[in-house]
């Protein structure tokens, strides 16, 4: 059988974002048995907002629902990482320690406005669960997500599904630039942590309402955000 995958990367939001193109590799560790159980899937996002442009992403393939939260519930620190900064590499560490999960997969960069990214993926039989992750980044903890769905079984099969904006609850939408990494911010606004009137529980997002230096004529959204692409290759 396969041995678990951990592969990652982090990614700096504030001022690479701007270049959209800037990366910070931190490492990664790989190992792979190629014996007959190994799936490979090759995943396909595509951002479908006007402007908001999304970190890299992280994804998963594992056993069961909810590897990476659960609606009405408190996010981990890990996940809010990825919500407030961007940051892809502790919920990476979080989901490659679990039992239940067969690879963790970072992306190799940002997505923008309109803009798709390929990357491929590793599972095993009964193994058959698929989570994706990443920020919107003009907003305070923004994420978009794929939480468990099913993977396709047949070598060749695809599916789609679309995603919808969440809201991690762990900083207020203030909408402030001093606590928002992306666009429109500029590189040097900080991005502080604000838990004031953070909600407490992930949620979807009811988007961006203009009450501070982000115009929602720009960067609000209709859901869904993402459309996300998994077919079979292997």
């Amino acid at each position: 059988m396969m041995t678990k995958q951990f592969r990652y990367v982090r990614w700096t939001v504030l001022g690479a974002v701007l270049s959209a193109a800037a990366m910070l590799f931190l490492g990664a560790v790989t190992s792979a048995d190629q014996g007959g159980h190994e799936r490979v899937y090759r995943v396909k996002i595509t951002n479908l907002t006007k402007a908001q442009i999304f970190s890299p992403a992280l994804a998963a393939t594992h056993r069961g629902r909810n590897v990476m939260f659960k609606l009405g519930q408190a996010s981990s620190e890990e996940l809010a990482d990825l919500a407030e900064n961007g940051m892809n590499g502790a919920l990476a560490g979080l989901l490659g320690g679990l039992h239940n999960v067969a690879d963790v997969v970072g992306a190799d960069g940002p997505i923008l406005p309109g803009e798709s990214q390929v990357f491929e993926i590793r599972s095993k039989h009964r193994f058959g669960r698929f989570s994706v992750a990443g920020m919107l980044v003009g907003t305070n903890d923004a994420f978009y997500a794929i939480n468990g769905n099913s993977l396709p079984a047949r070598k060749g099969a695809k599916t789609s599904w679309t995603a919808v904006g969440y809201d991690a609850g762990s900083e207020g939408n203030n909408e402030d630039c001093g606590f928002v990494p992306g666009p429109p911010c500029g590189p040097d606004s900080g991005n502080a942590r604000d838990t004031e009137g953070a909600e407490g529980f992930v949620h979807v997002h009811n988007g961006i309402h203009g009450i501070g230096d982000i115009r929602p004529a720009g960067y609000d959204w209709r859901n869904p955000v993402a459309q996300i692409i998994v077919k079979r290759v292997r």
